[in-house]
């Protein structure tokens, strides 16, 4: 038997249509992750912040962290057969009402972060922009601007989008590579490299808590392989390795970016210089070592590689729409399956209308781009996040667990999701603990945080008990074991 969705008229569900090889996907997640932001934005504010020339060994840990968590969650891949990511394995894993209160936080997770991104971006065009001589308009001219970009390009099919991400993101991988080749060949202009993530008095230094809040942010996303599973070829064998990939390469990126930028500064000059100027850090580094051009390069690739980010937290955005709304949780018309593309065009409209929302309030309200409206939907998108990654990590230890009969070695199943459980608890707990940070110090934006995740959960089972016939799954039969039926989960 198939693992379709029972949707309540009986009728055929609707699926995507696409042909995402394994490359395709692998960019489309990274380019999410968004390295060249990250490198030149929170990287910078964690050595400052956090632990310093330590950095380095906090991207490795949450790597570990998340591979552990890989583990797992592509070892229950096979068994949820349908795409939705964090909804589909809280539902088959855990219960249908925790399923649907999980597919509200993502969808309210990952609008969150895709909105919050237009007001990093805005600055950084119209600075980009005035820098060449151009207009110099208001932030929110050119977030507009970007919005409508990305919303004809998601509109269409996910390939297309594939095309532009993979370039964006090759582009600014190759620049930072050129930086850090640089910094390594020079031998840090005499300075040595360093040798501080090796050593534990370095790693624990100043607030190491940080640093690692900061890492595991630099990963937002890896799990979307998911969430593409329509659309992919031979999902079976391609979303694993591209779950993997993603992760190992985001975390060496990261790694080994920060300990040569710790190299180029100084190990015992890092935090004073990071403190001073987070936000040029990287250019003055590019600026350093490659020369005035390289630092232009930089500056330009900053903004294509906020761009990339957005576009592919549209495409995940609109696929959440499509899903819940496929599933009776949402309106059913946000369906709707474009003949020609394949492609959810009616949800893609929709998020793009709930950001122009979003960014027309923001300017109503007066509020500061960066330091407001980026920093309060990153910080709630944050915390939701991992939540999230949380209830799927004990979704696929409670999946397992009730079906004994799936032959599956016990690291796959239980002993790395019981580690992963362990790490991401643990940032989240460093995520509450730190979330004033994250949200600048706004004790009402905090709280408004903390209570709007928990009204989104919260409506899983008030949903799931007032239409009782909704996103309710079908039985799924093992690949391994053809006679053995696995049934979902139901609360």
């Amino acid at each position: 038997m198939s693992a379709k969705d029972h949707i309540t008229d009986g009728a055929e569900p609707k699926r995507l249509r696409g042909r995402l090889g394994l490359w395709a996907i692998v960019f489309i997640v990274v380019a999410g992750a968004a390295p060249l932001t990250v490198v030149g934005g929170p990287v910078p504010l964690a050595f400052a912040i956090g632990n310093g020339a330590g950095v380095p060994a906090m991207f490795i840990i949450t790597g570990a962290i998340l591979v552990l968590f890989a583990v797992g969650f592509t070892a229950m891949a096979k068994y949820v057969r349908t795409a939705g990511a964090f909804y589909s394995y809280a539902h088959e894993g855990i219960g249908r009402r925790v399923g649907i209160g999980t597919g509200y936080v993502a969808l309210l997770s990952y609008l969150s972060l895709y909105v919050g991104m237009f007001g990093l971006l805005g600055p950084a065009i119209g600075s980009l922009v005035h820098s060449l001589g151009g207009p110099d308009l208001p932030w929110w001219s050119w977030s507009v601007i970007a919005l409508v970009a990305v919303g004809v390009v998601g509109y269409r099919s996910i390939e297309f989008s594939g095309v532009i991400l993979g370039v964006l993101l090759i582009a600014e991988v190759i620049v930072v590579i050129v930086l850090d080749t640089a910094i390594a060949f020079t031998g840090a202009h005499g300075q040595g490299l360093s040798t501080g993530f090796l050593n534990p008095e370095t790693i624990f230094s100043g607030a190491p808590g940080v640093a690692f809040l900061f890492a595991i942010l630099g990963f937002i996303g890896v799990e979307a392989t998911m969430v593409f599973r329509d659309e992919a070829r031979d999902p079976d064998r391609n979303m694993p390795r591209a779950t993997y990939i993603s992760v190992i390469f985001i975390a060496a990126f990261y790694a080994v970016t920060s300990w040569l930028m710790v190299s180029g500064v100084g190990e015992a000059t890092i935090v004073g210089v990071a403190a001073e100027s987070p936000d040029t850090l990287l250019p003055d580094l590019m600026e350093q070592y490659v020369g005035k051009l390289g630092a232009d390069i930089v500056l330009a690739l900053f903004v294509t590689s906020i761009l990339a980010c957005i576009l592919t937290f549209h495409n995940i955005v609109a696929r959440y729409v499509f899903s819940l709304s496929a599933r009776d949780l949402l309106p059913r018309k946000l369906s709707a399956v474009h003949p020609r593309f394949g492609s959810p065009s009616t949800a893609s409209v929709m998020v793009s209308f709930a950001a122009a929302i979003a960014i027309i309030l923001a300017v109503v309200l007066g509020l500061d781009a960066v330091g407001e409206f980026y920093t309060w939907l990153v910080g709630l998108a944050s915390l939701g996040y991992v939540v999230l990654l949380v209830v799927t990590t004990a979704a696929v230890i409670a999946f397992f667990a009730r079906h004994r009969e799936i032959p599956m070695h016990p690291f796959r199943k239980l002993i790395a999701p019981l580690l992963a459980l362990v790490g991401l608890f643990a940032a989240l707990v460093l995520i509450l603990v730190n979330l004033m940070t994250l949200v600048g110090d706004n004790v009402v934006v905090a709280v408004s945080v903390i209570v709007l995740l928990i009204a989104a959960f919260l409506l899983g089972p008030i949903v799931g008990a007032l239409r009782p016939n909704s996103a309710k799954q079908e039985p799924i039969t093992t690949s391994a074991t053809p006679a053995v039926t696995v049934p979902s989960a139901q609360q």
